[in-house]
């Protein structure tokens, strides 16, 4: 039986890298789901694999046609961006796992979705003052940075990752990333477990 292996964290925790470096590995195999996004793409980024990156008539689209299983619009500096969860008639949980990116907001509504026992989250965290570092750093090489919008969503964070929330969610477990490969082994060796579960 197959597992939705869900990352999440604050932002400039590492997601993307830890998820890149997850489908590099030959260990557990995974299919993605990346989310969709109208926000624009930044450096680096490549359409399918971070997200789905459309417009506001793709999303409408989607909609009409019932596939959105998520969704969330963030109010940013740059306007109104969403982010939502598409039903892939793809998905075959009985022969692979799959490997998603998001929030915790979208983690529960994926949890609900999927069922519990089909999902396995993989909380990722890191110190405040190294996650405003490398969100700088990265916004800093993008071709128009945004920092305000990057100041916005670091503050948002505080609320949508409360622990309130986070143990609403029933995360249990939290990989410490302020060291790559260590954050990289303790991930594997929770995900060895879990997905034959």
């Amino acid at each position: 039986m197959g597992k939705i292996v869900y990352l999440m964290g604050k932002s400039s925790t590492g997601k993307d890298t830890i998820y890149k470096k997850l489908l590099k590995q030959n260990e557990i195999k995974f299919k993605t789901l990346p989310l969709y996004t109208t926000r624009p793409i930044r450096a680096g980024e490549k359409d399918g694999i971070e997200y789905c990156f459309t417009d506001e008539e793709g999303y409408l689209d989607l909609k009409r046609q019932g596939r959105i299983i998520e969704e969330r619009t963030y109010h940013t500096t740059q306007g109104e961006w969403k982010y939502f969860t598409v039903w892939n008639e793809k998905l075959d949980l009985k022969h692979y796992h799959y490997l998603m990116i998001g929030t915790l907001e979208s983690y529960i509504r994926t949890k609900e979705w999927t069922g519990k026992e089909n999902i396995v989250p993989v909380y990722i965290v890191l110190d405040d003052g190294e996650r405003l570092q490398r969100a700088l750093t990265r916004e800093r090489y993008q071709k128009n940075p945004q920092y305000e919008e990057m100041c916005r969503r670091f503050l948002a964070d505080t609320k949508d990752f409360s622990e309130e929330k986070i143990r609403e969610a029933e995360v249990e477990v939290r990989f410490w990333n302020g060291e790559l490969d260590n954050c990289l082994g303790e991930i594997m060796e929770y995900l060895r477990i879990e997905t034959e579960r």
